[in-house]
């Protein structure tokens, strides 16, 4: 078993088929099904199920890609530690970032490049819990992203905490007669619609407690992921939503108002992450330093 069969093998998996993983790898099938198999005897073990063309993992196959994809991983992490010896800072830096503190990235990229300006960047998102898988499948270099997050293997460099805020509709001004602020028992019939990671605790359990601790339970009418379409909701008067201050730096809307929440306990903080057992790239390690000064 060699590097290759294993780079052959993962790409099966990620095609799903002989055929489509034959045309991306830019080789004739017949090879590729030649070096599965021959992958396939060394090993002892069937690491697919064959139903028609696609090609459905045994549990043997399933240990094996989730082996090979870390020794893929680590193989490029050499590969680019030995060629930026006595190299530049270049190449491309793949960053995930939640939607809800993506405030803290744009003017960071914009003055990295004028600085840097033959790096590039691969940008994902997603809600806490999948960001924390890309970076755990090593996808990607670093992450910014909201805590608390269930992971023990990083390291971390955290941001000042923020208050959270309450954001309504602005339709609903008269009711709040221009106030800047708003205590919360006021808003105990509020329809709310809250951040909610798909797994993993997070803002929606820190929002709902802190109602209770108020005394009521918050009239919650729709849940979402999404920071974003949370507030076009919020903006189109479906209800008000209780947000991290920092949401509203990349997510504005005139349609929409912000207002204090006067005695709310609730703090948010966040940070930007990387795994403690990976080489950073050069342009990953600038990019920390960057956040050294929040």
């Amino acid at each position: 078993m060699d590097i290759k069969q294993l780079h052959y093998f993962c790409t099966i998996v990620q095609e799903g088929q002989i055929t489509r993983a034959a045309k991306k790898l830019h080789m004739a099938q017949p090879p590729l099904s030649q070096q599965l198999k021959l992958l396939e005897q060394e090993l002892g073990v069937r690491l697919f199920d064959r139903n028609g063309r696609n090609m459905d993992l045994t549990d043997s196959g399933k240990v094996l890609y989730k082996r090979a994809t870390r020794i893929l991983s680590q193989v490029d992490e050499t590969m680019t530690e030995v060629k930026e010896t006595g190299e530049g800072i270049k190449g491309v830096l793949s960053i995930g970032a939640s939607k809800s503190c993506f405030a803290y990235l744009p003017e960071r990229i914009r003055t990295f490049r004028e600085k840097y300006p033959l790096v590039t960047f691969q940008l994902r998102e997603g809600d806490t819990f999948y960001i924390g898988e890309l970076l755990k499948n090593r996808e990607i270099e670093l992450a910014i992203t909201r805590l608390p997050l269930e992971m023990d293997d990083i390291s971390m460099i955290r941001f000042p905490i923020e208050p959270y805020i309450l954001v309504i509709p602005q339709s609903w001004q008269d009711q709040v007669k221009n106030r800047l602020s708003i205590k919360m028992i006021e808003i105990k019939d509020f329809p709310l619609l809250l951040l909610h990671r798909i797994n993993g605790k997070g803002q929606f359990e820190i929002v709902i407690n802190e109602c209770r601790s108020h005394g009521f339970e918050p009239n919650v009418v729709l849940e979402c992921p999404d920071a974003s379409m949370l507030l076009s909701l919020v903006a189109a008067g479906v209800g008000a939503t209780i947000v991290p201050k920092s949401t509203l730096l990349s997510h504005y809307s005139d349609q929409t108002i912000a207002i204090e929440l006067e005695d709310a306990s609730i703090m948010s903080e966040s940070a930007i992450i990387w795994l403690k057992d990976r080489y950073l790239s050069k342009s990953a390690n600038h990019l920390i330093e960057t956040f050294k000064q929040v």
